[in-house]
């Protein structure tokens, strides 16, 4: 009775680790949302050094319409009043961006910079 026991709760430990580990990654490497923003070049602050010279804390917001503030580096000063697509992961931030344009937003999104 004693080794059926044992052989349970390392079954369910074993079960345990797993799940963790399957968490940790997709924390870390799959879960991924995407924002929308507008470039306004008097949020920018100018970093002293690095290859990413400027950093952006902008509002911006997901499909539905929901608000976040987003922190993220360039190299460049971007195009003022340009949209951008964004990709956040809880874990790591603003992942990547692209220039869209304002027709390329959902209504949500659009509806906030009108």
């Amino acid at each position: 009775m004693e080794n059926i026991k044992g052989k349970i709760f390392a079954g369910i430990g074993i079960v345990v680790v797993i799940a963790v580990f399957f968490v940790i990654f997709w924390l870390l490497f799959y879960q991924e949302s995407t924002y929308y923003t507008k470039i306004d070049n008097t949020k920018v602050e100018q970093l002293d050094s690095g290859d990413m010279r400027y950093e952006y804390t902008l509002d911006a917001y997901n499909e539905k319409g929901n608000s976040k503030e987003v922190i993220f580096k360039t190299s460049r000063e971007l195009k003022d009043d340009a949209y951008l697509k964004l990709d956040v992961m809880l874990t790591r931030g603003v992942k990547s961006w692209e220039e869209v344009q304002f027709s390329e937003l959902p209504d949500k999104v659009q509806e906030k910079y009108e």
